[in-house]
């Protein structure tokens, strides 16, 4: 009996027992069993597909693969403490979730995997993701791969975010890095390497520390190289950039306010006239700036900034820098019979003008009173400029919607005709002559809002003399949504050229007005140009030339919707 039990001994062979009536046979049964295992093993070849399936939803129903759109990489990484699908193209980089299959083999769970997108246009900078010791500056655990991408966080507003995607894998890692870079450095108008200056003057002296700790640490993170002047006296950015080699960068940022910038990209258009061998005396036909300038709101008045991206934000103007968005605008020369005087994109001449130089005079008050100081000052002794404009309209005028007599139309072409230049003399409170729409927060439809960036024309705005009254409900106008040009007493045109000569005062007329300008009584009248003060005695000679400059920047073109307000003024 113990041998019997041994486990270690032979069993003994049996016989088949007898086959039931109407049963199976036992090889019938052995046949039945190899049949099922070979179903089972059929299902567990084709589990691994199934299971593809449910983990990768976005190529069940895929449509065909647009073009830039063929996937380049396909791995796993943990992104928000989820095991994702991560498929990368050319165009963009996209995940789902890794979804568990169901114990009952419900589909259902299945669509709950939502895709996510983010396009690679949209990403400026990719970094290996590293863990280190507290003073460690190289080395560390790598735990994946950080993608910083640009975001609109509301209107007119960018912002950066950052997506981890977790991977302890060395080789994994480096190998989408490098796909990731070399999509990144295919986009062409992205800037390497920038030449900033900052005006540490600008705005109660914040413009330093707006640069140090909201710009400088976005150029670092997207790997652009930046040579930095912190300016010491008013046109120490002109003589740098006189010198400048600018083919060593691909773009020059201000920071600062508007006579900062306005300074700059004469400082760039002057440079280039140089390298390109003309005359800097005259210059019918300039030649445009070899690189973009990039405007980083840091200044009381932000114009040129507000108008290109719809608020004063120096995140903002940075990303769109980093980014590469560039856009081309209309650049103006302001020229005597004799000389060149400077590039710029907006001037007044008599009210603005006026305020500007009497606000200049008292430099030792802080920026805000000493414009309301001024602005005040000048409106309460209001006097009109007597003077001579001449302008050439645009040679394709814009057709009237309320013109329907064919006759009229076909005389106003008459009048926009080549070469016809047309006459006003009279005496004037204000004469606004823009390339740009010239956005603030005291007027957010801007202060020419049926001008455009590129349009290749100025608006010349004209406020005959009126009296106080009338033209404070016409500056009022500014600040709503009502049309600020619906007064008898002024009028606009769309032109390319204007000509503004002075009638110089003597006698009374000369004395009444040296409490505002003392250069009034020895023939030089102020000009306001960009928020820079220049003063002229001659005939000041305004040409509009088209897509002069690029700046880094958005067209707003729906200006006349635009609510946009800042804290500019």
């Amino acid at each position: 009996m113990l041998g019997a039990a041994a486990p270690f001994l032979r069993p003994q062979r049996r016989a088949w027992p007898e086959r039931p009536a109407g049963g199976r046979s036992p090889r019938g049964q052995r046949a039945e069993a190899a049949a099922a295992g070979s179903a089972r093993a059929r299902s567990s070849a084709a589990a691994p597909e199934e299971r593809r399936r449910r983990v990768a939803p976005l190529e069940a129903a895929a449509p065909p693969a647009e073009a830039g759109d063929e996937p380049l990489l396909r791995g796993i990484f943990e992104i928000s403490k989820r095991s994702c699908d991560v498929v990368l193209s050319a165009r963009r980089l996209r995940w789902s979730p890794i979804l568990p299959e169901s114990p009952t083999g419900d589909s259902s769970m299945v669509l709950q995997a939502q895709e996510e997108i983010i396009e690679m246009k949209d990403v400026f900078s990719v970094k290996l993701k590293r863990r280190r010791f507290v003073g460690q500056k190289k080395g560390g655990t790598l735990l994946g791969i950080t993608i910083f991408k640009c975001l609109k966080k509301e209107e007119n507003k960018l912002t950066d975010c950052a997506i981890h995607l977790n991977n302890l894998s060395e080789d994994h890692c480096h190998l989408w890095f490098r796909h990731l870079k070399e999509i990144l450095n295919g986009f062409k108008n992205r800037p390497k390497s920038l030449k900033v200056f900052v005006n540490p003057s600008s705005h109660k002296r914040e413009a330093t520390q707006v640069y140090y700790e909201q710009v400088a640490p976005l150029f670092k993170l997207a790997d652009i190289k930046t040579d930095v002047t912190v300016t010491e006296y008013e046109g120490h950015a002109l003589s740098v950039l006189k010198e400048c080699e600018l083919q060593a960068f691909d773009g020059v940022v201000c920071v600062g306010g508007d006579g900062s910038v306005s300074e700059v990209a004469h400082g760039l258009l002057l440079k280039a006239q140089i390298d390109a061998g003309k005359d800097t005396d005259y210059i019918p036909t300039p030649v445009r700036a070899p690189v973009p300038l990039g405007v980083i709101p840091a200044g009381t008045t932000n114009i040129l900034a507000h108008t290109l991206y719809g608020i004063k934000h120096a995140v903002t103007a940075t990303l769109h820098i980093v980014m590469g968005h560039i856009q081309p605008v209309d650049v103006c020369t302001f020229s005597t019979p004799r000389k060149l005087l400077r590039f710029g994109f907006s001037a007044m001449f008599g009210f603005g003008a006026r305020t500007l130089a009497l606000a200049e005079k008292h430099r030792w008050m802080p920026s805000n009173q000493r414009k309301d100081f001024a602005f005040i000052k000048t409106l309460a002794d209001l006097k009109p400029e007597e003077c001579e404009l001449s302008f050439l309209p645009l040679q394709v005028p814009q057709e009237d919607p309320h013109e329907n007599d064919r006759k009229k139309k076909e005389k106003t072409k008459k009048k926009g005709s080549k070469d016809q230049w047309h006459k006003i003399q009279g005496h004037f409170l204000n004469v606004s002559i823009m390339a740009i729409p010239c956005l603030c927060s005291m007027a957010p439809r801007g202060l020419a809002p049926n001008t455009r960036l590129n349009n290749g024309s100025m608006a010349l705005i004209v406020v005959q003399n009126t009296s106080r009254t009338e033209f404070i409900k016409h500056l009022k106008r500014y600040a709503s949504v009502k049309n600020q040009f619906n007064f008898p007493f002024v009028e606009t045109y769309t032109v390319q050229e204007v000509k503004v000569q002075p009638r110089l005062k003597s006698g009374l007329d000369a004395k009444e007005n040296t409490h505002l300008n003392t250069a009034a009584s020895e023939g030089n009248y102020p000009w306001n140009i960009d928020g820079d003060l220049m003063e002229e005695a001659s005939e000041v000679h305004v040409r509009v030339h088209p897509q002069l400059i690029n700046l880094y920047g958005v067209n707003t073109d729906d200006l006349e919707s635009s609510q946009a307000t800042c804290n500019c003024i």
